[in-house]
């Protein structure tokens, strides 16, 4: 993130606006809404901004720039034709620590203008870094149509319900759950379709119910973070992201998806990795009851789905036990998102009639799976976290009477911008892997219908953004 987006309170404060020209006329029309007091300096200007300035919404200076300018400013917006004089200036202000920003010049600005939807006092601001203005300026088209023209009112009327609920609910927990009420819930919903009545009937309805409850009791939701695309999520994972208090994630959930949880959350990473401190399962069981009874909303987020590898049976047992209420958020698992994104269908009427789930690690007690029948022909094996026991993979089908020309495929970072694909055999695939030098996690394949990704000669160089447009 290159820039920190800020919202400036400009009431009252002197921006200075240099260039008298069209784009100094747009800055300016921004500019009078959030009651800054604006001097323009220009030798010249065009006839809306000297009836501006005739009107006293401005103070014009018919004359070039001097560096006095800059006097009490605490902005700067730079729009002359003239880029020496742009750069001139942006230094001078640059000297002085005040923010400028020269329009078209991105390295010449210490701030960006962005694209903005006003519902005052709600601001979205849209931005690509001063890298594309016609992008932003389509971002924010498209925002309009689904931001409602009432939210600002809204934005007003939630204010005027703080009073009453910091009289009534003392706890602050108690106060973020009912606005996190009102705003998703029916109230919400009544206000923005014009009924302010109805809503304040619901909203006080709900807080004299909420201030006579008991505290509220901590719950915990189990989420599927899917394989490693941020948009594999579901809506339902999404939103208790977002309502969490306290996340605990696995060590390969990516910082994109951790990104989209609520800003003040609680976040602990509970991540296992071999040969190396760990945080031990029972441990993890202990921190899902001690936040829970502590009344938080606890989010444990697992890679993939919680129900496949992801030990979730056994925290549910845990939870069970300890009587702390509990859900569940399915996601997408590493071996449907993985194989998709690589163009491998894990089973096909013609190639292969069931599908086996397999986890690549080595079983406590040295129990191994049914390698006679994995090995069978006309079935599809999919080894979750295989690649440190690939060579004892192979060997074991190998040896149960897997045919070295058998399709293989080890999917590394799958559904990931770095997402590699390597297709061999079962005969060729430790070399190939070994010249490729993979890294986990990584999902192993074997079966006949590996060999369907060839056909799919498209897949392999199609880019995600190009899959999104043919769908």
């Amino acid at each position: 993130m290159k820039y920190f987006p800020v919202f400036f309170d400009l009431n009252g404060q002197k921006v200075l606006v240099v260039g008298g020209g069209d784009v100094a006329l747009r800055k300016v029309s921004l500019l009078e809404r959030s009651g800054a007091v604006i001097t323009l300096v220009a030798p010249k200007a065009v006839p809306e901004l000297l009836g501006r300035a005739a009107a006293g919404k401005l103070t014009l200076e018919t004359r070039e720039f001097i560096p006095d300018d800059l006097d009490g400013a605490r902005l700067v917006i730079v729009a002359t034709s003239r880029r020496a004089v742009n750069r001139w200036i942006a230094n001078l202000s640059e000297a002085r620590a005040i923010p400028v920003n020269v329009v078209d010049d991105r390295d010449a600005s210490r701030f960006i203008v962005p694209a903005i939807i006003d519902r005052d006092p709600v601001l979205v601001a849209v931005s690509t870094g001063g890298t594309s203005p016609v992008l932003a300026r389509r971002l924010r088209e498209r925002l309009e149509a689904f931001v409602p023209q009432r939210l600002g009112d809204f934005a007003h009327w939630l204010r005027g319900l703080r009073k009453a609920s910091a009289d009534r609910l003392r706890d602050t927990d108690a106060r973020r759950r009912f606005f996190e009420a009102i705003v998703d819930g029916p109230a919400g919903r009544r206000f923005i379709d014009g009924d302010s009545q109805g809503a304040l009937r619901i909203a006080q309805r709900l807080l004299a119910k909420t201030s006579t409850a008991p505290r509220a009791t901590g719950a915990v939701t189990l989420v599927g973070a899917g394989p490693g695309d941020p948009e594999l999520l579901t809506l339902k994972a999404l939103r208790a992201l977002q309502d969490a208090d306290v996340i605990l994630h696995d060590r390969l959930v990516p910082g994109a998806i951790l990104d989209l949880a609520r800003r003040d959350a609680t976040k602990v990473c509970v991540g296992k990795t071999p040969g190396c401190v760990s945080t031990s399962q029972e441990e993890i069981n202990e921190l899902l009851i001690r936040y829970a009874t502590d009344g938080k909303r606890v989010v444990r987020l697992k890679g993939g789905d919680p129900f496949i590898f992801g030990r979730g049976g056994e925290e549910l047992e845990a939870l069970a036990r300890a009587q702390i209420d509990f859900s569940v958020v399915p996601g997408i698992t590493a071996a449907s998102g993985c194989a998709a994104y690589a163009g491998i269908p894990l089973t096909h009427r013609e190639y292969a009639h069931s599908v086996t789930f397999v986890t690549g690690h080595a079983d406590k007690s040295g129990k191994e799976p049914d390698w006679r029948a994995l090995a069978l022909p006309g079935a599809t094996a999919v080894f979750y976290m295989g690649l440190a026991r690939l060579d004892h993979i192979i060997h074991e089908l190998l040896e149960h009477g897997a045919a070295p020309t058998r399709p293989a495929a080890i999917v590394a970072q799958g559904t990931l911008p770095d997402q590699e694909v390597i297709v061999a055999t079962l005969g060729t695939l430790l070399d190939a892997v070994s010249v490729a030098a993979l890294e986990s996690p990584a999902l192993l394949v074997v079966g006949e219908v590996v060999a369907l990704r060839s056909k799919l000669a498209w897949f392999s160089t199609a880019t995600r953004e190009d899959l999104s447009q043919s769908a």
